[in-house]
């Protein structure tokens, strides 16, 4: 089985860095907290399964949720948004 391909959030502009960093020193939530850090640390050049590593979650996660910031922007790091099948897939 090969490696999957590379996947990166789109490029962040410098005032979404600076509104990315604000949301992980101050979100309450731990769900925004954790997203906003993905797609940090995806914006700074660092792979998904490196991500995946260091927050001990699955690389399937951290994609969903780049693919998910790329689509939908700040919205996709709202908790009400999850990643998956819906009811209706399953």
């Amino acid at each position: 089985m090969g490696r999957r391909p590379e996947v990166f959030v789109r490029q962040v502009s410098m005032a979404e860095g600076q509104r990315l960093q604000r949301i992980t020193r101050t979100a309450k939530d731990p769900v925004k907290l954790r997203r906003a850090i993905v797609v940090l640390m995806s914006a700074q050049g660092q792979p998904a399964p490196d991500i995946a590593h260091l927050l001990k979650s699955s690389e399937e996660y951290v994609r969903d949720v780049i693919h998910a910031f790329n689509e939908r922007g700040f919205d996709a790091l709202d908790p009400k948004w999850s990643g998956g099948r819906t009811e209706t897939d399953r």
